[in-house]
This record gives structure tokens, C-alpha cells and sequence, in this order.
């Protein structure tokens, strides 16, 4: 029996940015499709309006994630990225926001109560300020901890972290240590190299050669009537490579070949079938049938 469900198992964007862009009207900045997924810009005070209005009206009902990235270059750095799951459609759909280090940006946790917690932790990464949110605490960082570590101007050293030391049996502070170095990984193809010297590759450096050296004479080669003499007296005394010098052998003396088959007289092929010996059938004995009066 088939089992009709409102929810798609492949859920399809057809439709839905015009859909969506008519509907947001004035409040949405940009709208378009990435990766398989529709991005709505909207303007940043209208973004509680533009999440209620997609919740309650379009059937949005969670809001599975806010997350934060982080533009220094732009006038207004930081983004708020909302992600929206329609459970009746088995849709999902991404409303983005901008702000500075200065201007806050609403609060939603009257539409979704777990806002309280993401809306924290994009505090506490990123340093962007929510409007209307009434317990907005670093939620990762230790405590008294200073700056917002995923900013890209965020130094890796300098700062201090703290630890439970099992020893003390206290809370300590200590000066951040990092695993590794810091590395920048470009993602080139190893066969198309660097435009950059690496490390070490310095020391490889070498002048490139004008005029390319020949052997045109022996003696470039190393190769004459000296060397060859120097050659003849390394040679062991009774050598095969000394010339016309026949070394004794203890071998014993080769056994005779054996002599070669004649060839076979007849049409028959000289094949290793029909070398071999030819066997008798088996004899088989006839049964009659029975008839009514044997």
C-alpha cells in the first residue's frame, strides 16, 4: 500500500525565491540560490518581522541554527546567518543579516526560545550585539576572557586560558600555548607549485647554466690508453675478463643430449596426444528389452 506524505523526500527550490521575494517585499535586500539552497538578505531591523512572517505564513516553524561569519574588509563586517527547516515542506532556507561592532541586532528570542543560547555564542565568537536579548553572556570562552576569538584579527598569542590542574586542585590561569604553528595552506595543485619560495627551497636555488659542457675528446670522458692500463692491472690474475685467459674449472663434464625422436611415419600429427599410449574402450553388453512372452 502506498503512503502519501505531505513532506517530499527531495525537497525542490522551484518557486520558492519568487514565492518568498514577494512575500518579504520591502524588508529583503537580495535574493538567490547557492549550493542547491535559496539566501534571503534582508534588512537588519526588519529581521524579526521577516522570521515571523516566514514561520507563520510560509510554515518555517524551526529555527535550527544561527551562525556568524566574520568580513573585515566590508563596512559592515559581520553577518547573522538564520536557518530556517520546514518540516511540512522538507525545506530548508538561509536569511542573512549585516552589521559593525557597534550596531546591535534584534533579538528573535520572542519567536524561538533557543535563540537565547545561539544568539550567546555569536556574541561570544564574533562581538555582535542583539538588541532585546536579557541574559547575553559569553556562553564558550572562559571567564574574564578578552576579545572574540573567531574574528580574523583575533591574535593566537598573548592571551591567557585557564584549566582545573588536578594538582593545586584549583582553577589556574595560564599563557595560551598552541599545538602547531599557525600555517597557511594555499590548496594549490602540487604540479603547478607555488608562486612563493617555501621554506627551505632557498637553499635549492641554483644559477642557470649558459653553455652546457661536452665530451668531445677522450679526456673529457676520463676514457684511453691510461685508463685503460690502470684497468688492466685492478684485474685479478686468471680472470675471464683477462684477455685470452682460460680459467681452470672443476666442473664436471656436460652428459651426452639425448638424440632427437624420428619423425613419425602416417598422416598423424606429432602431437603430445598422440604420443600417448591409446587405451582400450570399455566393452558394454546390450540389454534387450523384455518383451510379454520372453
Amino acid at each position: 500500500m502506498t503512503v502519501l506524505h505531505s513532506a517530499p523526500k527531495i525537497s525542490s527550490n522551484e518557486g520558492v525565491r519568487a514565492t518568498l521575494s514577494n512575500a518579504l517585499g520591502s524588508y529583503l535586500v537580495k535574493a538567490h540560490e547557492e549550493h542547491g539552497e535559496i539566501l534571503l538578505r534582508v534588512k537588519r531591523e526588519s529581521i524579526e518581522d521577516v522570521l515571523r512572517l516566514l514561520r507563520d505564513d510560509h510554515a518555517y516553524q524551526q529555527l535550527m541554527e544561527i551562525a556568524g561569519a566574520d568580513y573585515p574588509s566590508r563596512p559592515e563586517r559581520f553577518e547573522v546567518v538564520y536557518m530556517l527547516l520546514s518540516l511540512t515542506k522538507n525545506h530548508r532556507i538561509m536569511v542573512k543579516v549585516s552589521t559593525d561592532e557597534a550596531t546591535p541586532v534584534p533579538t528573535v528570542t520572542t519567536l524561538w526560545p533557543n535563540a537565547g543560547w545561539l544568539e550567546r555564542e555569536v556574541f561570544d565568537m564574533y562581538g555582535v550585539l542583539f538588541d532585546g536579548n536579557t541574559d547575553l553572556r559569553r556562553i564558550l570562552t572562559d571567564y574574564g576572557f578578552e576579545g572574540h576569538p573567531f574574528r580574523k584579527d583575533f591574535p593566537l598569542t598573548g592571551y591567557v586560558e585557564l584549566r582545573y590542574s588536578e594538582e593545586e586542585k584549583r582553577v589556574v590561569y595560564e599563557p595560551v600555548e598552541l599545538a602547531q604553528d599557525l600555517r597557511q595552506f594555499d590548496f594549490m595543485s602540487p604540479w603547478e607549485g607555488a608562486d612563493y619560495v617555501l621554506p627551505g627551497d632557498e637553499k635549492a636555488a641554483t644559477s642557470p647554466v649558459d653553455e652546457p659542457k661536452t665530451t668531445e675528446k677522450k679526456g673529457d670522458t676520463g676514457a684511453g690508453e691510461k685508463t685503460d692500463a690502470k684497468a688492466a692491472e685492478k684485474v685479478s690474475k686468471g680472470s675471464p675478463a683477462e684477455k685470452g685467459s682460460t680459467a681452470d674449472s672443476d666442473a664436471p663434464e656436460p652428459t651426452e643430449s639425448r638424440p632427437d625422436r624420428k619423425p613419425r611415419k602416417g598422416k598423424s600429427k606429432d602431437t603430445a596426444a598422440a604420443t600417448e599410449p591409446a587405451t582400450k574402450p570399455r566393452a558394454t553388453r546390450s540389454r534387450k528389452p523384455k518383451g510379454d512372452g520372453a
